[in-house]
């Protein structure tokens, strides 16, 4: 067998089956391994940040990495974006990058790069191929690197000449895991003794948050009398009835300062300290109060669920059933103007169990988290690294990952247009996903930021930078024109109507939900 085949089937004695894929002329060999060795399924995206997007949203929900195939340095580029999110979101991806023939760099042609420089920039391992042979192992290393806790990106580039060369050895066994460290016990006194102390006290779960975490960490907070929080963008979360009352961190600093004033005792558990998301004038960026201290009771790295079930041991307190979400919808609107808050009573009202919600609402989508509450059980994924053009790719990730749960997609307009391209995927693949992408025709976001930041009065110029209409984005036909059913609402009622709709059926599905122009200039 020759390397590409080699590498295929160690990918797939490691665990790793799927491959989201834009494949050029050094990584045609890989392609026809596809041909020769089964058991992979490969999703062809059709720009690379479609490509490591979806590689992100299937390792959330899946568990464990996908691979992506890129196409040299432009193509490793194009797809960095998204890399960037999943470096952040701490999700395993096993990025392969095909380069040139080892004895054809030398020629510098145009497509030569830098590809370890630009992988090393969102990847936590980097390593090129040297010999065909040697390929196997460098697959099930990377592999490894990738299932290093809480979750890595690894990047493995193959010359097309490693790829197409005989490779005798055959592919490798997986490698065992190293199982993630134990939070230290200085650590965990530090905490309990701060819950114990009678200050103030907030406890903020972060990253990979699972069922077995929240409920140990809001027993703790019951336990301890201290108020429950969940980073501002969790990589997962478990959400809806049933689940543990709790707060999500403030994104805008100024509100945020105001929901931490009063914490003087600030635990996190695989989450950063609250700051601000950028500077302003006059405003702190350390959003805890400088009298407040912070404790680390476990690094993303770190066993969580050991690190909690101890601190709650250390307590030394009777526990106390943590208050949860109840169950209740809201009524349907039978009338009336859109409105975010609107949409999410909808999207409260009709959400199947167990969906898999990705929010890259931005400004729109905003309030339907915390109107989803009480919904049915679903799961939450945010978009964790601020690089927009995720959520449409790590829908299509998702839906892989689980094919039997309904995706649901929150997409703001400006952000769709970076990965447009994903809905051609989703179609392709026939993928179980509803968009529904909230039109204002406006970087809605910048528009708020543009006067937190105390920028000068918002002229023509300035307000034609944050507006995408003149000429208006038809999503309608452009999701048709991909092949995905696309209906657009302009009221309450029809909004209802067409979600209900999507939520009943299978296949994926567009819903451009006209809203009010976001418009403070």
């Amino acid at each position: 067998m020759n390397g590409a085949e080699a590498l295929v089937r160690t990918l797939l004695e490691t665990g790793v089956d799927v491959c989201f894929a834009n494949p050029g002329t050094s990584e045609m060999h890989f392609v026809a391994a596809l041909d020769r060795v089964p058991g992979m399924r490969c999703v062809l995206g059709l720009f690379e940040g479609v490509v490591t997007g979806a590689a992100d949203g299937y390792a959330r929900i899946a568990g464990k990495p996908a691979a992506t195939l890129l196409h040299l340095g432009p193509g490793l580029g194009n797809g960095l974006a998204n890399l960037h999110n999943a470096r952040r979101a701490e999700v395993p991806i096993v990025n392969v990058v095909g380069d040139h023939a080892s004895y054809h760099l030398q020629y510098d042609t145009p497509l030569t790069s830098d590809i370890a420089g630009i992988a090393a920039t969102v990847s936590h391992w980097v390593h090129s191929s040297a010999a065909s042979d040697e390929l196997p192992h460098d697959v099930a290393n990377a592999v490894a690197a990738a299932g290093e806790a809480p979750g890595r990106v690894a990047t493995l580039i193959l010359p097309a000449d490693v790829s197409w060369g005989e490779c005798a050895s055959g592919p490798a066994a997986a490698q065992p895991l190293a199982r993630p460290r134990r939070a230290h016990d200085d650590a965990i006194e530090a905490c309990a003794e701060a819950l114990r102390s009678g200050e103030p006290a907030m406890i903020v779960l972060g990253g990979h948050i699972r069922d077995a975490e929240f409920e140990l960490g809001a027993r703790i907070a019951a336990t301890a009398g201290a108020r429950l929080a969940v980073e501002t963008f969790a990589t997962r979360l478990p959400w809806g009835a049933g689940t543990p009352q709790c707060e999500r961190v403030t994104y805008l600093a100024e509100m945020a300062i105001e929901q931490l004033k009063n914490v003087r005792r600030l635990i996190l558990v695989a989450a950063r300290e609250p700051a601000s998301f950028f500077a302003y004038p006059g405003v702190p960026g350390r959003i805890a109060h400088e009298e407040c201290e912070v404790l680390v009771l476990a690094e993303p790295h770190q066993d969580r669920v050991d690190a909690l079930e101890r601190l709650a041991g250390a307590l030394r307190l009777d526990p106390v059933e943590p208050p949860r979400s109840e169950f209740a919808l809201p009524a349907l609107p039978d009338s009336g103007a859109l409105g975010t808050a609107v949409v999410g009573d909808v999207i409260a009202a009709l959400l199947p169990e167990h969906t898999i919600v990705v929010d890259e609402g931005v400004t729109c989508g905003m309030e339907v988290f915390p109107r989803t509450r009480t919904a049915r059980a679903h799961q939450w994924i945010s978009q964790t690294g601020g690089a927009i053009g995720w959520g449409l790719p790590a829908a299509i990730g998702a839906a892989i990952a689980a094919p039997d749960r309904k995706v649901l997609c929150l997409e703001g307009d400006g952000s769709a247009m970076y990965t447009i391209q994903a809905l051609w995927t989703m179609a392709r693949e026939q993928l179980d996903v509803t968009v529904v992408l909230f039109a204002n025709r406006d970087y809605a976001i910048l528009q708020l930021e543009y006067l937190r930041v105390g920028a000068a009065g918002m002229g023509a110029n300035a307000r034609s930078m944050m507006h995408i209409g003149t000429p208006d984005i038809d999503f309608v036909a452009l999701a048709r024109s991909m092949g995905v059913t696309a209906t657009r609402a302009d009221d309450a009622a029809g909004f209802a109507s067409q979600f209900a709709e999507a939520m009943a059926a299978r296949g994926p599905r567009l819903i451009e939900v006209l809203m009010p122009a976001f418009n403070l200039g």
